[in-house]
């Protein structure tokens, strides 16, 4: 039996950051991706996931380098190579699935048009079959009326449906190695197995070979191969996944494996509630929402479209209420409802917390780029009237140390942190203020299993010592379940199933949540 010759082999890679006195962030690594395989890549934010993935392409930040090793690449050392050779490989050899599609997509272009964009420069298709293909490949990763997509801005379309354009344009040009770094972070249960089914297809049918990044250890489980485990810029464990995941062999991978089961663990501190209606801190009662678009023309007139459609809910003074539903069907919009965020709306929507907090589901995009960590915590203080400068100081100290951050970070910028970082950041950020009702839109989604624990387990904390109430929104159906009182299941801007978590999940009655919850990898 001929053993499949290497298609990457990384050798002593050390990868370094700083414009004057360099940081080492990944020490002399090594490690290789078989031709047709696929490697899953597992480790904590910071822990140089990215950054080794990001090396390959040779899109390292400002600031990042080199410092040591080669990375060959089918017998080509990429690190020797020009620039203009570099653009060659890129998205037609090697492609790869950023982790934050927002900030990945160009805001002003259409979607369709940056997908297209990738077959005009690595291929010879006629407009039409370019075209032609960017339907076809749309349909394929889970996006209805590929048509209409095509011409929207990726600020149109929902988290897990922009996540979705980029695997699109990852994969259009069929490359032969694909770097997914948390491919399916923002997706939905029901999309997330379709995705990975995808990729199982491509990988077999194709012989795709496929670097695997996430923070998501069940979908590392079911997909990949081999496994290796970073820690802190180095491979502390690495084999076959089904070894590994039955015998981890280095106590932080036995870490990494006890902090998902702590995620999913059901019995992470729900209370009962016992609240009666007159407790409740939200009523909405038959709440529609809209969209206004314009056309495509400037001459067009502009189109309002319902997103969320007559939706009426209680949520009860210190209760966690949970809401799933597939991309796109009005979860996030119905957030940004609830807080102020949109104001085209029919309906009532009765706040007893005239100003709820938001984490909001994508970090960078909502962190000022041109500010420190510790101005954008302190900001919100300043509206409070009788903090002194040292009593804000000390408040942004004290939450970074409740969101497991060193206290140091308040001097960077958000391009110095990890996706995981910033998550926490805007979760602290929420925090600061100390309010009673605060709506999460996937505040987990981008943590590895060890800091979602520590962030389950702080969310837990504060909701008791505080008495907050939360609704959460999040397509980790074992978060909901770890998390939430009651839940709510979405679909099509409607609300088609709600009651106790524990009801739902065990004896589902609509055929959607029956879907969703069937859909969970095992």
């Amino acid at each position: 039996m001929n053993k499949k010759p290497d298609l990457l082999s990384i050798q002593d890679l050390s990868i370094s950051f700083g414009e004057r006195k360099k940081k080492e962030v990944v020490h002399k690594i090594s490690f290789s991706v078989k031709q047709g395989e696929i490697l899953g890549v597992v480790g904590e934010s910071g822990s140089g996931k990215s950054v080794t993935a990001l090396s390959v392409l040779r899109l390292l930040a400002e600031g990042g380098e080199i410092t040591n090793g080669c990375i060959w690449f089918d017998g080509m050392d990429l690190t020797k190579l020009s620039e203009s050779e570099m653009v060659k490989i890129r998205g037609d050899e090697i492609s790869m699935v950023f982790q934050e599609p927002m900030t990945s997509l160009n805001p002003v272009l259409t979607v369709g048009v940056q997908v297209e964009e990738m077959l005009l420069l690595h291929s010879k298709k006629t407009s039409e079959e370019r075209k032609t293909a960017v339907y076809e490949m749309m349909r394929e990763v889970g996006l209805k009326n590929p048509e209409l997509i095509y011409s929207k801005y990726p600020h149109q379309l929902s988290g897990g449906m922009r996540q979705r354009i980029m695997i699109a344009l990852a994969m259009i040009c069929k490359p032969r190695l694909l770097i997914a770094d948390e491919p399916t972070t923002a997706l939905d249960v029901t999309i997330q197995a379709k995705i990975l089914a995808l990729l199982k297809e491509l990988n077999q049918k194709h012989g795709t070979t496929i670097l695997f990044i996430s923070h998501d250890l069940t979908v590392v489980r079911n997909l990949c191969d081999r496994l290796i485990v970073l820690y802190d810029g180095q491979i502390v464990e690495s084999g076959e996944s089904r070894d590994i995941f039955q015998n981890p062999k280095e106590d932080y991978t036995k870490k990494l494996l006890a902090a998902a089961e702590i995620v999913h663990d059901s019995s992470l501190g729900r209370a009962s509630i016992t609240s009666s209606v007159s407790d409740a801190i939200l009523e909405i009662k038959d709440l529609k929402v809209y969209y206004t678009e314009s056309g495509k023309r400037i001459f067009q007139k502009k189109q309002r479209k319902e997103v969320v459609k007559g939706i009426s809910l209680e949520v009860m003074q210190g209760e966690s209420v949970g809401i799933v539903g597939e991309s796109g069907c009005g979860k996030s919009t119905l957030a940004k409802a609830i807080t102020g965020l949109i104001s085209d709306i029919e309906g009532e929507i009765l706040r007893k917390e005239q100003k709820p907090q938001m984490v909001f589901q994508d970090p960078y995009g909502s962190l000022n780029p041109s500010k420190r960590i510790g101005w954008l915590l302190e900001e919100p203080l300043k509206l409070q009237k009788g903090l002194s400068k040292q009593e804000r100081e000390q408040r942004v100290e004290e939450i970074l140390q409740k969101v497991n951050l060193p206290t140091e970070f308040k001097n960077r910028f958000p391009r110095d942190l990890s996706g995981g970082q910033r998550q926490r950041i805007a979760i602290a950020r929420a925090m600061i203020l100390h309010p009673k009702f605060v709506v999460l839109d996937e505040p987990v989604s981008a943590l590895d299993v060890t800091v979602q624990a520590q962030v389950l387990e702080l969310l837990k904390n504060l909701k008791q010592e505080f008495k907050l109430t939360y609704l959460f929104i999040s397509h980790d159906m074992g978060v909901i379940h770890s998390m939430c009182d009651r839940v709510c299941v979405m679909y099509q801007g409607e609300i088609v199933e709600r009651g106790r978590t524990e009801d739902v999940f065990q004896n589902p009655t609509h055929d959607y949540t029956k879907q969703l919850l069937s859909s969970v990898p095992k």
